[in-house]
């Protein structure tokens, strides 16, 4: 049958007003949906980006050879990184060797503006509600010179860097240990400094204070054979054990570096106690310490 020309007129504008009410019912369900996930994570706010575990014992070394320096060893839950520096005409320029140099790699846009930024989003951690965290910084030139230039920069960032004043301790979002070319008698002597010293396995039974000498570093082949294939022997086990008894009976925390670095070595340092675990594979170690 055929409809008169105002019927089908009729029937057209219905079916466009069907049309039209079901986009209006799709939009207004999906502004709702969004106004609603907006107040539940309002835009800017830290607890968008995925939640991440910080993992205490996990040390990022040589953190600026990977593709994002800091970032990625943040976004892996590290709380511990490395950084090497030059002195070079007054800038902290991050790099390995000489050979690496590069004028945009500061120690300042690598490192210290993105924890400042981490810190003021996280309530004042770099983690929100997390741990204190470390960076090392290894110092490849003119000690003294390069400690100055450091205290210097650090002191831009007051409430992110612990510090000591006249022998009193303010902990903060970060605690700062230099490595490397270690200015022993420059560092003692400055009143208010944001940066400690590693020691060796030497200086275990050191009476220097924590605040001065916080950690106690020293290369794993150095003092031990095992290279992280089969068990690790009685002996060097129990030798283990007894240095990082002492370290933490002074208040320091340990670190080797150049460790056998795969998933049997971690395990055996993790379940030591070593407080740092040294590893490029930000990934495996990561891994292997949440498990």
């Amino acid at each position: 049958m055929t409809l008169p020309i105002k019927s089908v007129q009729s029937h057209r504008s219905l079916q466009f007003s069907e049309t039209a009410f079901s986009n209006w019912l799709y939009c207004a369900a999906a502004m709702i949906t969004l106004l609603g996930c907006t107040e539940l994570n309002p835009v800017g706010a830290a607890e968008t980006a995925p939640s991440v575990v910080p993992l205490k014992q996990a040390h990022a070394h040589n953190d600026y050879l990977h593709e994002r320096p800091l970032l990625d060893a943040l976004d892996h839950g590290f709380c511990s990184v490395e950084a090497d520096i030059f002195l070079v005409d007054g800038e902290l320029l991050v790099a390995h060797s000489r050979a690496e140099l590069a004028k945009s790699r500061t120690l300042k846009k690598l490192y210290l503006d993105p924890l400042s930024e981490r810190v003021k989003q996280n309530g004042g951690r770099v983690y929100r509600g997390g741990p204190v965290i470390t960076l090392l910084i290894d110092f490849k030139n003119e000690g003294t010179a390069t400690y100055h230039a450091l205290d210097n920069l650090l002191g831009e960032y007051p409430d992110v860097f612990s510090v000591t004043k006249g022998g009193e301790r303010t902990e903060k979002a970060v605690n700062v240990v230099i490595s490397g070319d270690r200015p022993f008698a420059t560092v003692e002597a400055d009143m208010e400094r944001f940066a400690g010293l590693d020691g060796r396995l030497s200086d275990l039974d050191s009476d220097m204070p924590v605040y001065l000498m916080p950690m106690i570093s020293d290369r794993w082949g150095s003092h031990f054979k095992w290279q992280g294939k089969g068990e690790m022997t009685t002996e060097e086990k129990q030798k283990l054990d007894t240095i990082v008894k002492q370290a933490h009976a002074k208040g320091r925390i340990l670190r080797f570096w150049a460790i056998p670095d795969n998933p049997t070595s971690w395990k055996a340092l993790q379940e030591a106690g070593v407080d740092l675990i040294n590893t490029d594979n930000l990934d495996g170690l990561s891994k292997t310490l949440k498990e």
